[in-house]
């Protein structure tokens, strides 16, 4: 069986839902499908927040069919492959879907496997992670429980969804333990693959003043390779070889690729991401194709902020290429980490591509180089707001699609 909508997009995210209701903003009737299996949708940004003990778990969930723009033809079902050259999605149950124009958001896959024993340890023995809906409370729970002992933060390579989010879990741990009276008696590790603290170095000074206030022991250029639950041990690859040590608590964080299906397919890029264009989002071999959000290939943060940005731009050049018309919207690479380095304040990172700075709001207002209590309010009690009610909705505030370039 074949079906056929004007628009089908893959994935019912946060990139997805947002580009099918950022086309409907601008063109009203217009005919999409969204290919989603899931019957959940997350606010995955709010999870830091619930492994600090500041948001409660159930406030990040919503049905899919809650978010699901009106006039979107929801298909339950995941995609099984891509055949661009004949605009067609085969779907998991073998039904196709043929399209004009594919928009392809379906995320990015937590690789779990690629770290031995640890899928058998997650949700006991002192191991948890916040990239998980179901753990994120038990990150909590371990942080109130521990008084002393080793406590290990994870980070695997890039590229990774939300790259500040080990640091996030880790600082505001630390914060915890310190109004707990206990933090020295715990010694914190940060062991993070990559070569530096943070990616722009604008940043680093402020995390950094705050890696020294906590005490916390930096390891670079170490991936988390093996975990032994029952043991309490993890075992990193480092410059010399391999190092097993003891923990107490262990935050990990999984490496992440491209979804399997899309990776074997002929929209890939090498990287296994969908092979766009980094700042029309077209593809670059299939002008009726676009990607955005983690699934992209464009070498941007990979963060809900991103995607808030990447879905106009998707929309207006999407427009534009079922009209006969050349792309005229670019992106410019635009992410942002809120980075919680303590409850009350937050190091707010924006930045676009080649790590230029690109804050939306003046300085007098907010320095994202330093932590600030009104960046904590804009995470806390303005973001979760803003996604539910703004971006999912097509409301573009502080995200209109801009880097008009020449038809």
């Amino acid at each position: 069986m074949s079906i056929s909508h004007r628009v089908v997009i893959v994935g019912g995210g946060a990139a997805g839902i947002a580009t099918a209701a950022s086309l409907l903003k601008r063109r009203p009737g217009l005919d999409i499908a969204i290919i989603e299996p899931s019957d959940s949708h997350a606010y995955q940004p709010g999870w830091t927040m619930v492994g600090g003990g500041v948001f409660d778990v159930k406030t990040t969930l919503r049905s899919e069919a809650s978010v699901m723009p009106k006039g979107v033809k929801w298909i339950k079902a995941a995609a099984k492959s891509f055949e661009p050259d004949n605009n067609l999605v085969t779907l998991e149950d073998g039904q196709t879907v043929t399209y004009d124009a594919l928009v392809v958001a379906p995320g990015i896959r937590l690789a779990w496997e690629k770290i031995a024993g640890v899928e058998e340890a997650l949700g006991k023995n002192g191991v948890t992670s916040n990239y998980r809906y179901d753990l994120a409370s038990y990150t909590w729970q371990l942080v109130q429980g521990l008084k002393k002992g080793r406590a290990i933060f994870g980070q695997p390579p890039m590229p990774i969804k939300c790259a500040g989010a080990p640091q996030k879990a880790m600082y505001l741990s630390c914060d915890h333990w310190r109004r707990a009276g206990v933090l020295g008696d715990i010694e914190v590790e940060f062991r993070n693959a990559g070569g530096v603290l943070f990616g722009v170095k604008d940043y680093v000074p402020a995390l950094q003043s705050y890696v020294d206030k906590y005490g916390i022991n930096t390891h670079f250029n170490q991936n988390l390779i093996a975990v032994d639950g029952p043991g309490q041990k993890a075992t990193f690859k480092t410059e010399e070889g391999e190092e097993t040590v003891s923990f107490d608590m262990l935050h990990v964080v999984p490496p992440q690729v491209a979804p399997q299906f899309l990776a074997d397919s002929p929209l890939a890029a090498e990287s296994g991401f969908t092979d766009v264009d980094q700042h029309t989002l077209q593809h670059v071999r299939y002008s009726n194709v676009f990607g955005l959000g983690d699934a992209g290939s464009m070498p941007n943060a990979k963060t809900m902020a991103a995607a808030r940005k990447q879905a106009p731009v998707v929309a207006v050049n999407l427009l534009q290429q079922l009209d006969g018309k050349s792309p005229k919207a670019g992106y410019d690479g635009y992410g942002s980490c809120p980075l919680t380095v303590e409850r009350g304040k937050i190091v707010l990172a924006e930045f676009a591509y080649g790590g230029k700075l690109a804050p939306s709001f003046p300085e007098w207002l907010i320095d994202g180089t330093k932590p600030q209590r009104l960046s904590w309010i804009l995470k806390a009690d303005a973001l979760p707001w803003i996604y539910w009610n703004g971006m999912l909705k097509g409301r573009e505030w502080l995200a209109g699609p801009g880097g008009l370039i020449a038809q």
